[in-house]
């Protein structure tokens, strides 16, 4: 069975699409993230997501087309360490389906096969119930705890780091 989820490496050509979803799912995404809403910032990212050290994924629902929600690879590190962070967003309209698991199931798993990683980390919210058990459910497993780790929104916040490697990984 094919998954319901297809991912793709994040271009300029879904500038408008992306920032639209984002804007709709404002309540869905404060105070966790803060994605891209307008062209600058989306442009912004796109230069950020160079292929070397940062790749952007945009999940979309396979059946509908519609935008399902973002996967970043960031701070790759390759050398001793093939690591990388992962940070994930879903869309509203999308989310409480399982399609953010099978994104980042996805992009974990291409991560791991394909780029030859051995960790990836994520780095969540304690407040952020839905992200928590989504890591969980992939079999990421929490490895500590992070005061003020991130700025997100303008304000440091603290964070719970979950991990899994390459050896582990059931994906």
């Amino acid at each position: 069975m094919l998954p319901r989820v297809v991912i793709r490496l994040v271009h300029a050509s879904d500038a408008a699409e992306l920032i639209a979803a984002n804007l709709a799912s404002i309540d869905l995404h404060e105070p966790w993230v803060s994605p891209c809403r307008d062209h600058p910032s989306f442009h912004g990212y796109l230069a950020r997501c160079d292929g070397d050290r940062s790749i952007g994924f945009i999940a979309r629902e396979r059946e509908s087309g519609r935008i399902v929600g973002i996967v970043n690879l960031s701070e790759i590190v390759r050398g001793f360490f093939q690591s990388a962070y992962m940070g994930y967003y879903g869309m509203a309209g999308m989310n409480g389906r399982g399609l953010m698991s099978e994104a980042v199931r996805l992009v974990v798993s291409h991560a791991f096969r394909e780029l030859g990683l051995h960790r990836i980390e994520a780095n969540i919210q304690p407040g952020n119930a839905p992200s928590r058990a989504l890591a969980r459910r992939l079999g990421f497993r929490q490895e500590g705890y992070s005061p003020r780790y991130l700025k997100i929104g303008g304000e440091w916040r603290d964070h719970e780091r979950w991990a899994v490697l390459a050896d582990e990984w059931r994906g």
